[in-house]
């Protein structure tokens, strides 16, 4: 933690209480609080970008309401979303399509059904890209909905940041432990001839702009916490499973999009129509709005 000044200082508690009181007073309290009509989402207008910014500077994520459009592209839409908001290192990781953008929809067979996002048992709280590189760190994350399930597949959310005051106001120490460069390792793996190295790295970091990153994973399996971290994380996880009016639910609807830092989120499971089957696309950024 060497070189962090100001709010996440853990020494500066003035800053930090003046930050914390800040957060909390703005901060949503309900997921109608981060809904945004939006007319065209590859090109909204002045007051609409404002007011998707004012949620996600407040909250760090927004949701879009657009209308739905058969002759759209709607991956085009959503990169043009993304670059209103000075996204563009896109992650192009290897089950995204071509133009980076991966389309999440259940497959009974090939690569991608081995993955749980392209299933549709639940996903666990975490943030997008936790077991990336540093320099493939996946700071904005961007979902738009084209068709919802036949039931179910909602999405929770929580503020990171929020997260990491409940921590630090129970313990300094939990934080402390958590921002150790070795707190959270993801072994790395050689699957299909796509290897991946293990990833180590702390749970909250902050970067060069001062803004405030976590990297996580409620996962049991196939993650390794250091000695230090192990009690921090257990706390951690409890906090999230606490129920808490920062913890938002909702159901993203055709033309419905988040627009966020990644947060933390889960995805509950879901039944789908065989003739009408879920489909959102996902663009992860090394950007942050």
């Amino acid at each position: 933690m060497l070189g962090i000044v100001g709010a996440f200082a853990l020494a500066d508690r003035s800053a930090y209480g003046r930050w914390r009181d800040a957060k909390l007073e703005s901060a949503p309290t309900s997921v109608g609080d981060l809904v945004v009509e939006v007319g065209d989402i590859a090109d909204p207008t002045a007051a609409e970008h404002g007011a998707l910014l004012d949620r996600v500077r407040r909250s760090n994520m927004a949701v879009y309401a657009g209308a739905v459009s058969l002759d759209r592209d709607d991956k085009a839409a959503l990169k043009a979303l993304g670059r209103r908001f000075g996204l563009t290192g896109i992650d192009a990781n290897h089950l995204a399509d071509e133009d980076g953008v991966t389309p999440l929809a259940v497959h009974r067979e090939g690569t991608r059904a081995r993955y749980i996002p392209y299933t549709e048992r639940p996903i666990t709280w975490h943030t997008d890209g936790y077991y990336n590189m540093p320099e493939r760190t996946v700071r904005a994350l961007l979902l738009h909905c084209a068709r919802p399930a036949a039931s179910g597949g909602a999405n929770r959310l929580m503020d990171h940041e929020i997260l990491y005051i409940m921590l630090r106001d129970e313990d300094p120490e939990l934080i402390r432990a958590l921002m150790a460069p070795d707190a959270m390792t993801i072994p790395g793996n050689d699957e299909e001839g796509m290897r991946r190295p293990a990833t180590v790295g702390p749970v909250f970091s902050v970067d060069g702009q001062g803004c405030l990153h976590m990297r996580y994973t409620a996962r049991a399996r196939n993650v390794e916490w250091s000695p230090q971290a192990q009690y921090a994380a257990t706390v951690l996880r409890r906090v999230l499973e606490t129920p808490s009016a920062y913890c938002f639910e909702h159901i993203l609807q055709p033309g419905q999009g988040l627009l966020s830092n990644n947060p933390l989120h889960t995805r509950e499971p879901f039944a789908d129509d065989p003739a009408c089957p879920r489909l959102l696309y996902r663009a992860r950024y090394h950007d942050r709005i």
